[in-house]
C-alpha cells in the first residue's frame, strides 16, 4: 500500500488546509449572506427534466461572487464563455453540507426594497489538491404560474391532437 503522506510535494502538507479557514474568514468579511437549501432524498425528475423534490430548511451561508469572469477563466472551468450573461459563478465553502447540482441559493437583492431572487446550482467545479471553495454556476429559478393540470395533464381535454408523420409530406 502506498504511503499517502508522500503523494504530494513537501510544501503540500496538512497545513495547506488552512486555506479553507482563510476562505471562511474572507466570506465573513467580504461575502454575501444567502439562504441555502439542499434537495432532500427522494428526488424525482418530471417529463421535462425539471427537478421535483422537497428541500431542507434554509440556512445562512456566505458566498463570494466571481464578478465578470473573463473568457480565459470560463474556458479553463469548462463552461461556455459565450453564455456567461445568463448565469453567475459563486464560490462557497468546501465543506458546505450536501452541496449538489439542484441546490437553491436565495440571494438578496442589491436594491433596498426589492425581494431576494432564487437561483439553482447548475454546475460545480473545484481544484484538485486541497480546495478551499467550490465554484458553483447558478442560474435564475423561474416559476410557472400555470397549474400543472393545464400544462402537463392532457388526459381530460377535448382538444383534438393531430399526429404529423414525416413520411406523409
Amino acid at each position: 500500500m502506498p504511503d499517502l503522506q508522500n503523494n504530494y510535494g513537501l510544501l503540500l502538507n496538512k497545513d495547506i488546509k488552512l486555506h479553507r479557514i482563510y476562505f471562511k474568514q474572507m466570506v465573513k468579511l467580504l461575502g454575501i449572506n444567502c439562504q441555502y437549501r439542499y434537495p432532500l432524498s427522494g428526488k424525482n425528475y418530471d417529463l421535462h427534466g425539471d427537478l421535483e423534490t422537497k428541500y431542507s430548511k434554509p440556512q445562512t451561508v456566505g458566498v463570494i461572487f466571481q464578478d465578470h469572469p473573463d473568457q480565459k477563466t470560463l474556458k479553463k472551468m469548462g463552461w461556455v464563455a459565450e453564455l456567461q450573461e445568463n448565469s453567475s459563478i459563486i464560490h462557497v465553502p468546501y465543506d458546505l453540507e450536501k452541496l449538489e447540482v439542484g441546490a437553491l441559493f436565495e440571494i438578496p437583492s442589491g436594491l433596498d426594497t426589492a425581494k431576494s431572487r432564487l437561483f439553482r446550482v447548475i454546475s460545480m467545479q473545484n481544484i484538485m489538491v486541497y480546495p478551499a471553495s467550490i465554484a458553483c454556476e447558478i442560474a435564475p429559478e423561474y416559476f410557472d404560474t400555470d397549474e400543472k393540470t393545464l400544462t402537463r395533464d392532457f388526459s381530460k381535454t377535448n382538444t383534438t391532437m393531430l399526429v404529423d408523420y414525416e413520411e406523409d409530406d
